[in-house]
Order: C-alpha cells, then sequence, then structure tokens
C-alpha cells in the first residue's frame, strides 16, 4: 500500500510524499493559491492581470526608487503622496496589519488590486523572501505596460 500524504509550503510548491525517501514536487497553480487568500482581498486580479503585475514589478526592480516594496515603506510613501500602482498579496496573515491600505489608496485615487500570494510577489522582485506591499511608479522605460495595468487595475475597482 501507498500512503500519499499532501504537504503545503511557503515556498508557492505543493510536495507530495510518495513513501519516506521519495518525494513529488509539483508546482501550485493559480487557482490552488485563491484558497489561502483572506476574506478582504478584493478585487482580486484574475491570472493574466497577475502575470501582468509580475512583470511590471520585474521591470521596475531594474530602476532604484521606482519599486517601493514591504508594508512599512508602502504606507509611509503613500502618506507623503506618492502615486503609483499598488499591488497587495492576498494571503496575508494576521490581516489587521494592512487592512487600512486598500482605503488609503481609494482615498488618493491610487489603482490597487491584491494578488493570490506573496511568495510571487516577492519572486517577481528577484528575492526569495515573500512581500505583503508594493508601490510601483511610472517610468519611461515600462511606461506602455504600466499604462495597461492602470487600466485594468482602474477597471477591477469600479463598483458593480
Amino acid at each position: 500500500m501507498v500512503k500519499v500524504k499532501l504537504e503545503h509550503t511557503e515556498a508557492a510548491d505543493v510536495s507530495i510524499k510518495v513513501s519516506d525517501n521519495v518525494t513529488i514536487k509539483e508546482e501550485e497553480t493559480y487557482d490552488d493559491k485563491l484558497l489561502f487568500v483572506n476574506a478582504i482581498a478584493k478585487p482580486m486580479a484574475g491570472k493574466k492581470l497577475a502575470k501582468k503585475c509580475y512583470k511590471l514589478v520585474k521591470k521596475a526592480m531594474k530602476h532604484k526608487t521606482y519599486l517601493r516594496n514591504g508594508l512599512k515603506d508602502v504606507q509611509t510613501r503613500l502618506r507623503k503622496g506618492e502615486t503609483g500602482i499598488c499591488i497587495f498579496a492576498g494571503d496575508v496573515t494576521p490581516v489587521d496589519i494592512m487592512c487600512h491600505l486598500p482605503a488609503v489608496c481609494e482615498e488618493k485615487g491610487i489603482p490597487y488590486a491584491y494578488t493570490p500570494s506573496r511568495a510571487d510577489l516577492g519572486a517577481a522582485m528577484g528575492v526569495k523572501r515573500g512581500t505583503v506591499a508594493l508601490l510601483v511608479r511610472q517610468n519611461e522605460d515600462y511606461k506602455d505596460l504600466y499604462d495597461e495595468v492602470k487600466e485594468e487595475l482602474a477597471n477591477l475597482n469600479v463598483p458593480v
């Protein structure tokens, strides 16, 4: 008899333990990541929009000061009046640490969306550690992608 044990890890992969010394790793899908999302994570970026957001983050990483990451840095930059696009992770616990940020974004007219995984946000930045919040500022090098993502985020936040 073969025992199969499913384990969820932080590294955005699923390990399937077949026996004591055999483990098969599979990539976690977008739908699997949605299972761990908080109740307040709305509007959630779709699969295609999330990929565009990750691509934008990768491009913004090449320019110093055009990408703000981390809860504290994003919070202070928003308070000081910096503008751009906010991307939040949907799987943050406890949710109390960042539940006020969407209201701040709405108040200042900054488009925002949630992505399913903070590990994916960190990976898009090129680091192993996940991040809770990102603020991407506009730059000429990625202006087309920035405008496209901003337009889609603005359409997401429209109440139905």
